[in-house]
């Protein structure tokens, strides 16, 4: 570690295979916590690279909990958060959308960190219970579309780094790492990013990794397609700014997606999604993330095919059969 602190002094960068091994060198506690605070400093005063990154996620993934499941077509829906905009549980939402459309989702998610609600808290309060049990994963997936991940279950190494990182208080490599630790590593993909620096690095990520994506960021800071402005797409086929029109929605008002103060009142939310009783600014922000997810697992498929998709979930109640399967299984 000494040569390694002594090299980034000197503005040099790490090879993918060293980062791998630093971190799995955090799991065996072979550094004091000083060091691995300097080195978190100097990446994030530097500026991470993919291969840096990619090593990161390569040892989260050697030293965590692997998941096999009976499926080879499948997506994780997820943002990196951190755009202070606490919206409602879109992402999480979506997921059983795009269930109800036909296709399977592997979300990987934990509790809230900067809005009122996270994946696990909405899941959690309708009486699920988080399990790494592969058997229960495979039969979640198989019979409700839907399998979820909670990431402490998985992604032992974070625990190592949990203190330093509160202490730091400000953000390190390691909140980048959240969309890329899939412990199922899903062959498909679709991530919000809060700004456009984000997603040329995840380009560039996802490039290597050689699977199908979208990544999505609202042109005025929200990690998802808002529709509160026009947003940009970056996918393995194209990249392209949208219009809330181009799908064939009006623009909506940002206090339309406020997650509320409360777990509670985002459960309330999710479930009006899900029973197709929201407002029609909720239901629109939902159609629009559900059809580009959908259509990274189907490329063959029009945008404007993939929303009606959507849309059709939501109001034949597919998307809340989903969801009701889910809990029955994961209860």
């Amino acid at each position: 570690m000494k040569d390694i602190l002594h090299r980034m002094l000197n503005h040099e960068e790490l090879t993918r295979e060293e980062t791998r091994d630093i971190l799995v060198g955090i799991t065996k506690e072979e550094y004091p916590s000083e060091q691995i605070t300097a080195l978190l400093t100097g990446l994030q005063m530097r500026g991470i690279t993919v291969d840096e990154l990619l090593g990161l996620r390569d040892g989260i993934l050697a030293t965590g909990v692997s998941v096999s499941l009976e499926s080879d077509r499948y997506i994780d829906v997820v943002g990196t958060g951190g755009d202070q905009k606490n919206t409602f549980n879109i992402s999480t939402c979506s997921c059983f959308v795009i269930a109800g459309a036909g296709y399977q989702v592997v979300k990987h998610g934990n509790y809230a960190s900067t809005s009122a609600s996270g994946a696990s808290n909405v899941i959690e309060n309708h009486g699920v219970r988080f399990s790494a049990d592969i058997d229960v994963l495979n039969r979640s997936i198989q019979e409700s579309g839907v399998a979820y991940l909670h990431a402490p279950l998985f992604a032992t190494a974070m625990k190592y780094v949990g203190g330093i990182r509160r202490a730091l208080q400000f953000p390190t490599s390691f909140n980048l790492l959240g969309p890329l630790v899939n412990p199922s590593q899903p062959p498909c993909q679709m991530l919000g990013v809060a700004n456009l620096n984000q997603m040329r690095l995840y380009n560039n990520v996802y490039q290597k990794l050689g699977i199908d994506y979208c990544i999505v960021n609202g042109l005025d800071g929200y990690d998802e397609i808002s529709l509160t402005s026009d947003f940009k797409i970056s996918t393995k086929h194209y990249e392209r700014i949208f219009q809330p029109a181009d799908l064939g929605f009006s623009k909506v008002q940002p206090e339309s997606l406020y997650g509320g103060e409360t777990q509670e009142e985002a459960v309330r939310i999710f479930d009006s999604v899900l029973n197709n009783t929201c407002t029609q600014e909720q239901k629109n922000v939902i159609c629009a993330n559900s059809a580009f997810a959908i259509q990274v697992l189907d490329c063959t498929k029009s945008i404007e095919e993939c929303v009606s998709m959507a849309k059709e979930s939501i109001e034949s109640g597919k998307a809340l059969a989903s969801f009701q399967r889910f809990v029955t299984i994961n209860a």
